[in-house]
């Protein structure tokens, strides 16, 4: 007998999704903590329905997700309503993602005495999955001024991320190689040159999107044609080793600064309507990559790292909030709604992977293994807690609406 084609799969693990989802709502959880367990179930860990070739032939979807998940981020970054939350917003960037560096480096060398593996998870440790954020935002129709904030955070602090991810990668190399050619300089030139281009390439693919969409009538086309600037903006990005991410949300922000608002709103609210079906797929399939095998291997090093990541974001974020004078529901709450850790962790976990195995050391081998391992642990933790401290956030701060 042959294979289940892997289409009717899809469709029969999406309509079990949807009512995995529902089954969360009514234990008061994110539907999205549903869909990611059904694909836990589904996937290797358990049953091994979905096979590592199913998710890989199907990871396109979790791409198109992902650059909607960052246009929608782009498009409610409107300038006007930035400075409205004030610098509060760029010290609460700057703060949780160095506070999460600082802390979790020290954490790490405290314990092992290791540097450059101190190093090297400081700076994975402010990178963030913005989509579980935004699924929460989007599912209980969330408005507000911490709302916004967070916008703003999970779409920024990817990009700081990556800075200090090369700068530190740089100087762990130095460190077990000596005789390595790469600078701490040429270590920050690459990274940075990776956000400008990326910011770049979504800003002129920006102001074509909002010409074309100035003369769309009618507007149940919108859609079909942001659908097309996405997947062009992920083409390029993925063809030029860019940030999917920045790409995209410069897409959105060009769109939403250049466009007048009511028109902007009316664009964006017809994807309001399909976005949930792309959400489910992206939880599903990110919940059957997870491997729960990873977690008895956490031992006390991947114990520190949840601890003093979950203590650098939330503790830099209030004191960021506070240097810059942001509102009391800001300072007390949003800290957690960006606990949220996922793909550009576990990216920059195998560039560690690539570039220390290189180098041909036994340490720098093994500090790679144990990144890796750590990473993907510590990321079914955070993918399960940080939908869940979104939702506390945004419910704490009277920003909740009724479910959709």
């Amino acid at each position: 007998m042959s294979h289940i084609p892997l289409i009717a799969l899809l469709g029969a693990a999406t309509v079990l999704s949807l009512y995995m989802g529902r089954l969360a709502k009514k234990i008061n959880l994110p539907s999205l903590v549903g869909y990611m367990f059904l694909g836990v179930v589904l996937g290797g860990s358990v049953f091994g329905v979905l096979t590592e070739d199913n998710i890989h032939s199907l990871g396109f979807l979790t791409d198109v997700a992902l650059g909607f998940v960052a246009f929608t981020i782009g498009s409610e970054l409107n300038i006007k309503g930035l400075k409205k939350l004030g610098k509060g917003i760029i010290y609460i960037i700057l703060a949780e993602s160095f506070a999460a560096f600082i802390i979790v480096t020290g954490s790490v060398w405290l314990l092992t005495k290791n540097l450059p593996m101190a190093l090297i998870f400081g700076s994975i440790a402010p990178a963030s999955a913005p989509a579980g954020t935004v699924a929460v935002i989007q599912e209980y129709g969330a408005k507000g001024s911490l709302t916004k904030a967070l916008y703003a955070v999970v779409g920024f602090d990817d990009g700081l991320a990556i800075v200090i991810f090369g700068f530190a990668s740089a100087a762990a190399r130095n460190m077990l190689d000596p005789g390595n050619s790469m600078s701490i300089m040429q270590g920050i030139f690459q990274p940075t040159k990776e956000i400008f281009l990326s910011l770049l390439i979504g800003g002129i693919l920006g102001f074509i999107f909002t010409i074309l969409s100035r003369r769309l009538k009618p507007l149940t086309d919108a859609p079909s044609l942001i659908f097309g600037f996405i997947a062009i903006s992920i083409g390029l990005s993925q063809w030029l080793h860019l940030s999917l991410i920045l790409t995209n949300m410069m897409l959105g922000f060009v769109l939403t600064n250049t466009m007048p608002f009511a028109r902007t709103k009316s664009l964006i609210s017809q994807l309001k309507t399909w976005m949930p079906f792309l959400f489910i797929p992206f939880f599903l399939l990110a919940g059957a990559h997870l491997k729960v095998n990873a977690l008895p291997s956490l031992g006390l090093l991947g114990l520190v790292y949840v601890l003093a990541r979950t203590a650098g974001l939330m503790g830099g974020a209030m004191l960021g909030a506070i240097a810059g004078k942001s509102e009391p529901k800001i300072k007390k709450y949003l800290g957690f709604g960006i606990l949220s850790q996922a793909g550009v962790a576990i990216g920059l976990s195998m560039l560690v992977l690539n570039d220390f195995t290189e180098l041909g050391t036994t340490e720098a081998s093994s500090i790679a293994t144990i990144v890796i391992t750590t990473i993907t642990a510590t990321c079914i933790i955070f993918e399960v807690i940080g939908p869940i401290g979104a939702k506390y956030a945004l419910t704490k701060a009277g920003e909740i609406g009724p479910p959709k």
